[in-house]
């Protein structure tokens, strides 16, 4: 069965939908056999949707008209080929996405779920966290509400950015302001709730210190990204000085970073992202690594809906599976109605079990929203929870 087509699809956001810009636009992959057969997979974005959608064709080149069950010597003939794949979050998106679509081809060619072809499940759901449910919160009060209304809904575990508009360097009233949108959060939902603190990898080491030593006291699970990515080596001095465990992961792209940097002991929780870490091809290696050092897995999801099958997929075989990020509480319905066939109920997902990614995706709803759409920017940096940074009011003038 030979692979014909792999067609970069980019759907967004409704013109009369405002949401946060690193949400507003999905890249999907189509791959079709010969046949007619259909996998679907799916790339990140993040103020880079038309780079990856177009780097998407250059990996098609190493993919069309090669046999479908020799999709892995393309991924290889792609590696020895792509100079700066190993720095390229671009090239390392495409191949993820077309690794995903292939797997998710060959799942329903031979009628298993892709867990089977990774070596077979170890669970049937796994436990989420709660994430972009604080969009337009400014005030302490404002976070409380949020947090009790989505442990309401049955989540366990939330994660947040508490630190507004800071940035690089944290300000005496900025670290106030944080501390007072967690403490609000630990009161509203009590010491059974884990709370994830976000950092978005935006703090020089001396800032982030301070903060992560103020927010210990309220006993987070893990700190994610405290320190921007070009210092993290300072993240040995950030763990001499904060109790609180160190999370990260969306920004590496292959199995030797997450080695590097647990050899190093920079950080304790893994957040691998399978669209951007080399699907679940790379997924087996990293996934591999981490058995090795014992290290918990909770793998990023932040974007769509064949994202978040595919991570489901993986995490159904980790031995060290942790948590599972979901931002399907939050969801806009355009985005919702892209893809059916996985649950998430009180805060649990349930793992699909049907042929390969065990999704439907809506074809014509992939139509309805396909989009030439830039990624919009501004008066928030994209990868904000939208009306955390300036609010709702500047944000809607």
């Amino acid at each position: 069965m030979k692979i014909r087509t792999v067609e970069p699809i980019e759907v967004a956001a409704p013109a009369d939908e405002r949401s946060s810009p690193w949400s507003s636009t999905v890249i999907l992959v189509k791959v079709t056999t010969a046949n007619g057969a259909v996998g679907w997979g799916e790339a990140p974005t993040t103020l880079m949707t038309h780079p990856v959608r177009e780097s998407v064709r250059e990996v098609a080149r190493f993919y069309e008209g090669r046999e479908l069950a020799d999709h892995s010597k393309a991924l290889r003939e792609f590696e020895r080929y792509s100079f700066y794949r190993s720095r390229s979050m671009e090239a390392t998106s495409a191949l993820s996405a077309v690794d995903i679509a292939c797997h998710d081809l060959l799942g329903r060619e031979l009628g298993a779920p892709i867990s089977t072809l990774l070596g077979g499940a170890i669970r049937e759901s796994v436990r989420a966290y709660s994430n972009g449910w604080y969009s337009d919160a400014i005030a302490p009060e404002e976070f409380a509400r949020k947090a009790r209304a989505m442990v309401d809904a049955g989540f366990g575990a939330l994660k947040f950015d508490p630190f507004g508009d800071q940035y690089r360097t944290l300000s005496t009233d900025g670290l106030a302001a944080a501390v007072g949108r967690v403490k609000a959060v630990r009161d509203a939902v009590g010491e059974s709730v884990d709370l994830l603190i976000e950092y978005h990898g935006r703090f020089y080491p001396e800032s982030a210190v301070r903060a992560g030593r103020a927010l210990d006291a309220f006993h987070p699970r893990f700190m994610e990204e405290p320190v921007i990515p070009e210092l993290t080596d300072s993240l040995a001095e950030f763990r001499r000085h904060v109790r609180t465990p160190v999370a990260l992961g969306e920004r590496l792209l292959n199995a030797a970073d997450f080695e590097s940097f647990l050899a190093r002991g920079l950080v304790d929780i893994l957040q691998p992202d399978i669209t951007n870490s080399g699907g679940f091809t790379y997924g087996r290696e990293i996934a591999g690594v981490a058995a090795a050092h014992g290290a918990p897995i909770a793998y990023h999801n932040a974007f769509g809906p064949v994202q978040t099958a595919a991570t489901l997929q993986i995490d159904a075989v980790l031995p060290t599976f942790f948590l599972q990020e979901s931002f399907e509480a939050s969801w806009p319905e355009w985005k919702r109605s892209l893809v059916h066939g996985y649950s998430l109920e009180r805060g649990v997902f349930a793992i699909p079990n049907g042929p390969g990614l065990g999704i439907t995706v809506d074809e014509k709803a992939v139509e309805k929203y396909r989009s030439e759409m830039v990624d919009p920017i501004g008066p928030e940096p994209p990868w904000v929870i939208a009306g955390t940074w300036v609010g709702r009011d500047h944000r809607q003038r």
